[in-house]
């Protein structure tokens, strides 16, 4: 018998992937991707909405301590001691008061607003986020387009919901 005689099974080919099953798997990604980062951008948004709703407890933790001191609440940030900066610590919001037109102010506002060109802009109805206190009571509002200040704060709770 000869050391190199042919061998009688046949020959097997190397595996692999063909050109068309990797196009199935680019196209079954894609379709999940396109279904999931909307989905997936909603939560980070929501996440980061508590970066705003921090911001402004600080705020007005703030203003009550103001409060305590003087006969009305302050009507600007600097006041209240919160001068580095009036925007949140990772820059989504800007942050702004509003107290009522009056010699004491007991009624005031503080807004969050959305900064453009971030994707809290794109947030919907929560662009704008607002916390009013007037007479011992607590009001939530978020919208998408109205002033610093809402002008009914029943536009919607949404953006508060925990």
């Amino acid at each position: 018998m000869p050391a190199f005689a042919p061998s009688l099974q046949p020959v097997r080919q190397l595996g692999g992937i063909t050109l068309i099953e990797l196009m199935i798997a680019v196209a079954i990604i894609a379709i999940l991707a396109t279904i999931a980062l909307p989905g997936y951008l909603d939560s980070l948004r929501k996440s980061r909405r508590a970066e705003a709703f921090n911001s402004m407890a600080t705020v007005q933790q703030a203003q009550e301590r103001y409060r305590s001191n003087n006969a009305g609440y302050a009507s600007t940030l600097a006041l209240l001691g919160i001068t580095s900066t009036t925007s949140t610590p990772k820059g989504y919001y800007t942050l702004s008061v509003v107290t009522e037109p009056s010699t004491i102010a007991t009624t005031y506002t503080v807004s969050a607003v959305a900064v453009s060109g971030t994707s809290q802009a794109q947030d919907g109805n929560c662009r704008r986020l607002a916390v009013r206190a007037s007479g011992g009571q607590i009001s939530y509002a978020g919208c998408a387009s109205c002033g610093l200040v809402p002008a009914d704060f029943s536009e919607t709770n949404a953006c508060w919901t925990r």
